[in-house]
């Protein structure tokens, strides 16, 4: 796995959970949905993203599109 799909996998988790906190625990929950959505249109357009590094500092390869 690299970076690339890595955080494909992380983003999809995060909507996942936020989406859940947002039905069981409180609406308020929607904005982290906002957050990282956001996050990712930066990461889009800048090629930085934290989670990247966090995961290249776990020893994870880098791909195609975050070098």
């Amino acid at each position: 796995m690299n970076v690339d799909r890595a955080l494909l996998l992380f983003a999809g988790i995060m909507v996942l959970i936020s989406v859940v906190l947002t039905q069981l625990v409180h609406p308020a929950f929607f904005w982290l949905t906002v957050f990282i959505g956001a996050n990712m249109i930066q990461a889009s357009f800048t090629g930085f993203c934290p989670a990247v590094m966090i995961f290249k500092k776990l020893g994870i390869q880098s791909g195609a599109a975050f070098k």
